[in-house]
């Protein structure tokens, strides 16, 4: 068994072992040793005070000593206060040493404003060095014989640092782009001179000012393919006479309609009037009968009236026959 002095030093160096552990856990020791050698003078006690603000120190301190090495002003107050807003410190700190490289002007806090306006400010330096280049889709547009003319446009564009925060995007300009190139084929007077001098639609389009408002500068626009589409004059013009057609059947076909019904109210008409003019005739031999039985007329007066209406149908009987044409009329 151990002496009770002995066990008192076993327990008292496993704690010290313990509270060494915690505080190098707690306490980035080795961090600020880094820093020191790099020449970068922070304080232990701001290391612990960003362990206590929930700041990764590791996330500030390496981006201050790259800043440190590269020659650019920040401060780690600045730095903390990036990382606190939720901005990426380490893109912030690469685009401001490749900003300094480049001979751009780059303060940090409009960096920081562009990394949290969700835009990769890295990117954006490099796109202002090295310019980038958009390619739009095919565009087609008509000129003024019909002709349809499709044309494909590259866009080299610079991204601008001081428009970044609040300008449009990519989209915005290839929109722009395209409505220029539509307006300028518009407004040829046929398709030929647009396929003869293609340059025109750059030279127009360009000429527009389309990168104000937007986080680029626009330098050139290209057309890079050209092409023939549709007669689009002559197909409207199809479509209008087949159009024009079906209007004019529309009507004919009401015209007739309305012939049609009129026919049919005259022969309504005609059977109207010849059921008249039979119930009519059903009631003469009513009214003979009733003047025979009142002395109206005689006998002798009623023969006279079969005889002429007899001799009447015998001539209308010759008359048929007489008619009639001959065997050598119908040859």
């Amino acid at each position: 068994m151990m002496d009770p002095t002995s066990l008192i030093i076993l327990v008292a160096v496993v704690l010290g072992i313990i509270f060494f552990a915690v505080l190098m856990t707690f306490v980035p020791v080795m961090l600020w040793i880094s820093a020191l050698a790099a020449g970068v003078r922070v304080s232990i006690f701001t290391l612990v005070g960003m362990r206590l603000r929930r700041v990764i120190p590791s996330r500030v301190i390496n981006p201050l000593i790259k800043a440190h090495k590269a020659g650019v002003d920040v401060t780690t107050n600045q730095l903390e206060s990036h990382y606190l807003a939720g901005g990426n410190v380490d893109r912030v700190v690469n685009a401001l040493i490749a900003a300094q490289r480049a001979n751009i002007e780059l303060p940090f806090e409009r960096g920081a404003a562009i990394d949290l306006a969700g835009r990769d400010v890295l990117e954006a330096v490099q796109m202002s060095v090295n310019p980038k280049v958009i390619e739009t889709p095919f565009i087609a547009g008509v000129a003024m014989d019909g002709i349809e003319v499709k044309a494909k446009a590259r866009i080299t564009v610079r991204a601008n640092i001081e428009r970044l925060v609040g300008g449009a995007g990519e989209e915005t300009v290839i929109a722009r782009v395209g409505e220029g190139i539509v307006s300028t084929i518009g407004s040829a007077d046929n398709h030929k001179k647009v396929l003869e001098n293609p340059d025109m639609i750059s030279q127009t389009v360009l000429s527009k000012g389309l990168d104000a408002g937007t986080a680029f500068e626009i330098l050139s626009i290209d057309i890079a393919d050209i092409d023939i589409g549709k007669n689009i004059g002559a197909e409207l013009q199809t479509d209008q006479a087949e159009a024009d057609k079906k209007i004019a059947q529309a009507k004919a076909e009401e015209r007739r309609a309305m012939a049609v019904a009129q026919e049919q109210e005259m022969r309504a008409r005609v059977e109207e009037m010849r059921a008249k003019v039979v119930e009519a005739e059903a009631e003469v031999p009513l009214a003979m009968a009733e003047a025979l039985r009142s002395g109206n007329i005689g006998v002798m007066d009623y023969m006279n009236i079969k005889n002429i209406t007899a001799d009447t149908d015998m001539r209308d009987s010759i008359g048929k026959l007489n008619d009639t044409p001959e065997d050598g009329d119908k040859k």
